[in-house]
């Protein structure tokens, strides 16, 4: 593929998402304040029974899955756009103009006999 074609692609892939990340970060709502109150992570009581439960390795996995979640709404799901944007125009110049990178196929020898195949 030559790499003017590439540059457009990549341009147009640029421009709607993050076309898309700056209108979903103008729609979101604002991110109200964290009094902590309805996050069960703040409560050292149920932090708590997560480690008798399941150890630290148990709180750790939901720390991740709350951190998880919140990337997926409000105005830090208009960055996760962005960010998986640039990594995939990035992806996808990097197999675009790199093609011999691509394992070949193995090619069959001519002198090779044509009923061993």
């Amino acid at each position: 593929m030559n790499r003017r074609r590439v540059n457009r692609i990549s341009a147009v892939l640029l421009a709607v998402g993050l076309g898309v990340a700056a209108a979903a970060f103008l729609l979101a709502a604002p991110e109200p304040e964290d009094d902590g109150l309805d996050d069960p992570l703040h409560n050292k009581k149920y932090v708590h029974e997560l480690k008798v439960l399941g150890g630290q390795a148990n709180v750790l996995a939901a720390e991740f899955q709350d951190w998880f979640a919140a990337q997926w709404q409000g105005r830090t799901l208009a960055r996760t756009i962005a960010v998986l944007t640039l990594i995939s125009v990035g992806a996808y110049r990097f197999v675009a103009l790199h093609p011999d990178s691509a394992p070949e196929p193995p090619a069959s020898s001519p002198d090779a006999d044509p009923g061993t195949r």
